[in-house]
């Protein structure tokens, strides 16, 4: 089984990766799997493009978790996306040294629910769960992500609405 972690940068990802690791599950961190694959460099947005259909169609089915931003694009079993309340993400990636404009973006993309948008366009709703970061300690997360690639507990996603936020990043 390949399930797949995702979520805007600063939710959690890696570190709960590192937890899972950790653990003994099979991990592949999917940003150091992009770079045969890039495009451009985006100079405006500080982003590369990669050929997103290209890297997905080519990605190896893995056991274990896959982890990244772009983890939902890839074919897995399962996907879990981390969220996390903008003002919080917002204070974590400056603490990354993350620019005004691409913290604006990413909280931007958190309000509006982008990357679960994503991954329910891509996968079944009962192969995706949603975990809201804010306040739980990742060793919780990682706990609720073992619990749901075993079955434990059900999928369950759209009950985080933070469109609230939009508008506040100027």
């Amino acid at each position: 089984m390949m399930a797949g972690i995702t979520g805007t940068p600063g939710t959690g990802k890696s570190t709960v990766g590192r937890i899972l690791s950790a653990r003994g599950y099979p991990v592949t961190e999917i940003a150091d799997t992009t770079g045969g694959y890039i495009l451009e460099h985006d100079g405006e947005r500080d982003t590369l493009v990669i050929d997103e259909e290209r890297w997905a169609a080519e990605f190896p089915h893995l056991e274990g978790f896959v982890v990244g931003h772009l983890a939902h694009l890839l074919p897995c079993d399962l996907v879990v996306v981390l969220r996390c309340e903008p003002p919080v993400l917002e204070e974590r990636l400056r603490r990354r040294g993350y620019s005004d404009p691409k913290i604006r973006e990413n909280c931007e993309a958190e309000a509006l629910d982008v990357i679960l948008v994503e991954t329910l366009e891509g996968h079944f709703a009962e192969r995706v769960l949603e975990i809201d970061t804010t306040a739980i300690d990742p060793v919780t997360c990682a706990d609720t992500i073992e619990q749901f690639a075993r079955g434990e507990i059900p999928p369950s996603f759209g009950s985080i609405d933070w469109s609230r936020y939009l508008g506040g990043y100027e």
